[in-house]
Order: C-alpha cells, then sequence, then structure tokens
C-alpha cells in the first residue's frame, strides 16, 4: 500500500511540474482549442485555450508506472493496461494534431476514427481471450457467478471497449469534469486491485494494475490544478481517449468490465444522452429531447452554471465507486 501511495504522489509532484512547461509551449505552437459553433454561446470564450493538454497527466503516468511496479510480479498485465491506454491515446493525438493544425472542430472523420478504434479493440480482445490469467471471462460484480464467454468474448469486448473510449470523450465537454470523475474510477480500481491481489495470497501482477491506476490517479490530480475551472488548458482527445483505453485496460484484465454501468456511469450517460438525441432527432424529424446533448450540455443550458454541473458528476460518480467497492472490502 505504501508503494501505492508513492505513486500517487509521484505522479501528481509530475504532472504538477510539467504543467508549466506544457502549457506554454502548446501556446507557442498555436495549439488552441476551436470551439464547436452550435455549443453553448458560455464556450465561445475558451476559444483558443491550448488543448492537447491530456499529455500532463499521461506522460507521468506512464513514467510512474514503470517505476513504481513490483519487479518480482509478472508484468503482462500491466502491459496490457499500458498499450490500451497508448494505442487510443495515439488515435486522439492524431485527431487532436488534425483539429489545431488546420484550425476547425473536427479533426478525423468519424470513419477514420472508428476503423483504428475497432482494429485496436479486436487485437486487445484477442490478447485477453488467450491470456491464461484473463480468457473469455466476464465476472459479475457483488456475485460469484463467472461468465465464460467462450468466442462470443471478443466481439463483446470489442464492443465495450470502442463504448467506453468515445464515452471518456464525450464526457470531455466541461472544466474538469472527466478529469475528475476518472480519477474517481481510477481511484476505486487501483483500490480493487490491492483487494484482489490480496485474495489471491501473494503479490500477483494484479498490484501492478493497481501501481497503474493509482498512477492515473496522482497524473490527474495534478492535471486538474490546470483543468478546473477555469481551465487553463483542455485535455483534449488524447487525453480522453487516454483515460478511455486505461480505464478499459483496467477493467479488461480484472475481469470486472460489468463495473463500468457502476463507476463510470457519467461517461456511459454522455454515450446514451446523445443516441438518444440523435435517434429522437432523425424519428422525429428534427424534434429534440434535451437542449443539447450529451447530457451535462443540456443540464448547461438549462440554467445550471458549470461548475455545478461538474460537482453534480462528481459526488455521483464518487457515492457509486463507493458502492462498487462494498464487493470487495471486508
Amino acid at each position: 500500500m505504501q508503494k501505492l501511495i508513492w505513486t500517487i504522489l509521484a505522479s501528481f509532484v509530475m504532472a504538477i511540474v510539467f504543467g508549466p512547461v506544457v502549457i506554454p509551449w502548446l501556446k507557442k505552437m498555436k495549439f488552441g482549442q476551436t470551439i464547436y459553433d452550435l455549443g453553448p454561446e458560455s464556450h465561445k470564450k475558451k476559444q483558443g485555450i491550448p488543448t492537447m493538454g491530456g499529455i500532463i497527466f499521461a506522460v507521468p503516468a506512464v513514467i510512474a508506472s514503470f517505476i513504481f511496479a513490483y519487479n518480482d510480479t509478472r508484468w503482462d498485465f500491466l502491459l496490457i493496461c499500458l498499450v490500451c491506454a497508448l494505442s487510443f491515446g495515439l488515435i486522439g493525438f492524431v485527431d487532436d494534431f488534425i483539429k489545431v493544425k488546420f484550425k476547425r472542430s473536427l479533426g478525423l472523420t468519424p470513419k477514420q476514427k472508428m476503423i483504428p478504434q475497432i482494429i485496436f479493440s479486436i487485437g486487445l480482445s484477442l490478447w485477453a481471450y488467450y491470456h491464461p490469467a484473463i480468457g473469455p471471462v466476464l465476472k459479475v460484480p457483488f456475485t460469484d457467478v463467472v461468465w465464460n464467454l467462450g468466442w462470443w468474448y471478443i466481439p463483446i469486448m470489442t464492443f465495450i471497449l470502442v463504448g467506453t473510449v468515445n464515452s471518456a470523450n464525450l464526457l470531455d465537454g466541461l472544466d474538469g469534469l472527466l478529469g475528475g470523475c476518472s480519477l474517481f474510477d481510477f481511484a476505486t480500481m487501483a483500490l480493487i486491485c490491492v483487494c484482489l491481489a490480496g485474495a489471491a495470497g501473494d503479490s500477483t501482477n494484479l498490484l501492478n494494475v493497481a501501481i497503474f491506476s493509482g498512477a492515473m490517479v496522482g497524473g490527474l490530480m495534478g492535471f486538474l490544478r490546470f483543468n478546473a475551472h477555469p481551465a487553463r488548458v483542455f485535455m483534449g482527445d488524447v487525453g480522453s481517449f487516454f483515460i478511455g483505453g486505461a480505464l478499459m485496460g483496467t477493467v479488461m484484465v480484472t475481469g470486472y468490465a460489468l463495473l463500468l454501468p457502476i463507476i463510470a456511469l457519467a461517461m456511459m450517460v454522455s454515450s446514451l444522452s446523445d443516441l438518444i438525441q440523435f435517434g429522437y432527432f432523425r424519428i422525429t424529424h428534427g424534434k429534440r429531447i434535451f437542449r443539447m446533448a450529451p447530457l451535462h450540455h443540456h443540464f448547461e443550458l438549462s440554467g445550471m452554471p458549470e461548475t455545478r454541473v461538474t460537482a453534480m458528476y462528481y459526488i455521483v460518480t464518487a457515492l457509486l465507486c463507493l458502492v462498487a467497492l462494498l464487493g470487495f472490502v471486508k
């Protein structure tokens, strides 16, 4: 547990130090945010704020994971988490670069985004499927039930991977919103991995997943120093995709992907509200259920201050994470 705490502190310090170096560099390179024309009017003042700031927490998280990983245990779970985070983070980086290069709110086309996501997701699902310590199973939270999905594991996990990464991207719409909510998620997964490793009776490589989750907690804490309202930098798609991939890596190696509807409800609500809005718009030929999707923009346009929306999401996420921990902490 001490090593986990040191990991969080080290990643936090690195992000705090890294931020004042990265933000001026992003400004110098003119990597400013291009605001969507149909977005909330209050967001227009955010035009030009540096984006691609996700590297402020991503780099410290990767470095801290390597520094504090348990060398006397296997690294394969940690490697899956890192590959998952970095592969999707790379897609986000390319998307961000196109946005800032051509000064437009849309980077890669939906097809250009989706194809590499599906390819990476299939590859990662196959990796987990054939891994002897993971396999094609999903564990049901709060029970001892384990579902063996057989080869169905690959398409189902591919769907969950793509869905989670894009849900994280959609949640990144307000200052500090995704960073704060995912901080609770990774803190929860760190504690769950410690509990699972303790139940196993030895220092399994689940402890290295806890270290990775702790590194994400520290990095995000440091990043929020610059991303909390009013934001001095945005994480961009490189950050949101990295978060989505990192979270999926942790639930995939533990077998607890079914925890996502609990700990990552905020992400799921963002996706569902977007799909509902789009479907209803098409069916009714122009009518809308929400003032704007994803849902956090609906609350904002209904008169709720941005900071209050963010706080509401934090509280709900924190409470749900505590509920999730009830199934593991004795």
